[in-house]
């Protein structure tokens, strides 16, 4: 079993429709599992922070930019998943519904941002995969 990982400073409240590529598989790899962790983005009573994660096209497999979750509206509030303020997702989507991906070519792992956080916006984020090459 692989890790590939990579770790984003949000040093401004990103704009809707930022991609922020965290980390590549290599070709041949077998998508098992992972997660996506991030402080809270979103420090409004109200948050709207909105971030997918899946990955983009690599001239085989075809982009999906929520195929490891379509996040919704992120709160980083305390929670089941964190006893602390923070966001902590585990890679849903296509691995909840289809099973592991195995992609033909080299793939970045990346984050999409629908929604701008409401108040805040600026923090870290690191999104962890788990693979293997047969």
């Amino acid at each position: 079993l692989c890790v590939a990982w990579g770790t984003y400073t949000h040093a401004t409240n990103l704009a809707a429709t930022t991609i922020i590529e965290y980390c590549r598989l290599p070709a041949g790899a077998v998508l098992v599992g992972g997660y996506w962790s991030a402080t809270d983005l979103d420090t409004n009573g109200t948050e709207e922070l909105d971030i997918d994660i899946g990955w983009a096209a690599n001239g085989s497999d075809l982009a999906d930019p929520d195929g490891l979750g379509n996040l919704d509206v992120l709160t980083g509030d305390v929670s089941v998943h964190s006893p602390v303020a923070g966001i902590y997702v585990p890679f849903l989507g296509v691995l909840r519904t289809a099973g592991p991906i195995t992609f033909a070519k080299e793939t970045v792992l990346q984050a999409v941002v629908n929604v701008d956080a409401a108040t805040g916006g600026t923090g870290q984020s690191t999104l962890v995969a788990y693979y293997y090459v047969p």
